[in-house]
Parts: structure tokens; sequence; C-alpha cells
């Protein structure tokens, strides 16, 4: 399969030139690149988040291969979904799909399956990609698509990827694609953002999977977030860094509907 992408022209510009100008100053130059197992970076249209997923992902070595967790926006296709070979076709240039990591994924997960279906219209992983490649011209992608799953089952896909990983021998970033709260006052997402988010710093899967559906927190990546945890604690993570926290107000100037957007590495 070679996907096409959905949200060009949308969410981020699909003139190649425009869109390498807009990433260029999104993208701040950092004079020391952090090497980090995961990072956790926002999904929204980059007038509006892009400055914190640059940032997030400017701050850290890319490596040639990336596995890109986010959640399933439509609700088609597998609940647990990869796909496991093809490219995907980007307005920087074509990246292709790692099969020998995903076929590790597929080997070592009872839970992950084959599915192209989940991917067709999710903007989620999409919206990554150019920053990722932006830095790194080798860029090599495994794409999983999450749907609403049990803990235990973001405990065993963490398991699994951290066991592909290993497995696999090279280094491979995990980037997991989130949101925070969404359309509420930027006083209540704050307040409930800053919840979730010292769950991450703390390391603690099991805290923020059950804080965000607790105090029912609309964070739309929180089973991608959640196994890139467990994935990285199994990866011998040791800290994790904020790098900013914002909302959609900064760009719109409404901060009665706000969606909230945290940059996190995990290290």
């Amino acid at each position: 399969m070679r996907r096409t992408p959905v949200v060009a022209n949308q969410f981020y510009p699909g003139d190649p030139s425009i869109l390498s100008q807009t990433l260029s100053g999104l993208m701040p130059e950092t004079a020391k690149k952090q090497r980090a197992i995961a990072a956790i970076s926002p999904h929204a249209g980059y007038i509006y988040s892009g400055s914190v997923a640059g940032e997030t992902l400017s701050s850290i070595i890319i490596p040639e291969d990336v596995i890109i967790l986010g959640p399933n926006h439509h609700g088609s296709g597998a609940p647990i979904g990869l796909m496991s070979h093809g490219s995907w076709d980007m307005p920087l240039g074509e990246v292709p799909i790692n099969e020998e990591l995903a076929q590790l994924i597929l080997t070592y997960s009872t839970l992950v399956e084959e599915d192209e279906v989940c991917h067709r219209n999710e903007h989620s992983l999409e919206v990554q990609v150019p920053f990722l490649q932006y830095q790194q011209k080798k860029l090599t992608i495994a794409p999983l698509v999450i749907s609403h799953i049990p803990y235990a089952s973001c405990e065993e896909i963490g398991k699994t990827l951290a066991t592909a990983i290993k497995k696999y021998d090279k280094p491979v970033l995990i980037v997991a694609s989130t949101d925070m709260t969404h359309y509420e006052s930027r006083q209540s997402a704050s307040h409930k953002d800053q919840q979730a988010i010292r769950h991450i710093l703390e390391l603690d899967p099991q805290g923020l999977y059950d804080t965000v559906l607790g105090q029912r927190i609309s964070m739309c990546g929180i089973m991608p977030t959640t196994i890139t945890l467990v994935a990285a604690l199994e990866l011998g993570a040791t800290r994790a860094e904020l790098v900013r926290y914002t909302d959609s107000g900064e760009a719109s100037g409404d901060t009665n509907q706000v969606v909230g957007y945290a940059g996190i590495t995990i290290l």
C-alpha cells in the first residue's frame, strides 16, 4: 500500500518548499540534541500545536527508524492496527514502512493486527512525519493506530514494542501522538492536563491511565501514551522532561474553548 496524505494543505502545508520553510520556523536550532527513548508530541494543525511539536522533536536525535503511535479518531479498522508494508507518500518525499520492525512487532504480539483501513483517514500519525522527516532524511516508520483498550492491553503492547526494539538491535525512537484536554476553558484544561502530565513525568503509566479515565480528561492519545511509557520503562527510561505546555488559545486568542498541547521527551 502507498498511503497518500489526508490532511496536507489542512493541518500543514502540502507544498514541499512552503512546508520546509514552515518546519524551519517551528524547529529551533538546538546546540545539543539528546538521545531519547521516546517523545510525546501533539497533532493539531501546525498553526496551533506546531511550535510544541517542533520544539520537542528538535530537542532530540531522530534515528532512521521510528515507531509512531496515534489514537483512532474515526473508529475504523482494527482496534490495534499496524501498517506493516508499503510506504507513505508525504510532501517532503516517500517514507517507507520499516517491514522488519513491523514484523517483529507482529511476531511478539497477540493483540496487534496488520491493518491499513485504520490508517487511511487518521491524521494523528501523519502530522508527526514531516517533523521527523525534516531532521532524518533516511526515515522509516512503523505506524500503529490504537483504539480504546484496557490497561492490561496497553501493558502487553508496550512490552511487545520493547521486545521488538531489543531484537531489532538498532536505535529506534517511539513517538506517541496526543493532544490533551479538548474544548474546555484554559483554567479547566490546564488543571486537568497538569494531573496527566505529572504521571507522565513520574513515568507512571498505570497512574496516567487511571487518572485520565477516572477524571474524564479528554486526552485523545491516552492509549498511545500509556503504551509508550510502558515500553520506555522496559527499555531503561529513567526520566521524562516537559519541553513545553500550551493550548490553542495562544494562537486563536479564545481561552474559553481550548485544546491543550504538551511536548515531552522520555530519556
